[in-house]
């Protein structure tokens, strides 16, 4: 089934599969991971924690670059643990972990 995700015009192209993670965003544009449903509270559709980093033009997770933002008030001593946690849960630097295929718009 062939589905629309939007990215931001400047984002860098999706890598091959295992490749080095470049930002693109097509992985928690399409889908959550299960640290991502946790904190977008959804099982699909784009992440909420996905941010775009304007000044590296590339996507990010909010869990890593910003995680106080991504909790409630009450929980952002919880900061630096879901930074932690997030960084093992998501495989930051590990490689690109998505099979999706993107295709720019016509």
């Amino acid at each position: 089934m062939d589905r629309v995700i939007y990215l931001h015009p400047q984002a860098p192209s999706k890598p091959p599969e295992y490749a080095v993670c470049n930002g693109c965003g097509v992985c928690c544009a399409s889908e959550p991971c299960p640290l991502g449903r946790v904190l977008s509270r959804r099982a699909s559709g784009p992440c909420r924690a996905l941010l775009w980093d304007e000044g590296r033009h590339r996507y990010v997770c909010g869990a890593l670059a910003r995680p106080e933002q991504q909790l409630p008030r009450g929980l952002r001593w919880a900061a630096p643990w879901l930074a932690r946690a997030a960084r093992r849960m998501i495989a930051a630097g590990v490689g690109c972990d998505s099979s999706v295929l993107a295709q720019p718009q016509h």
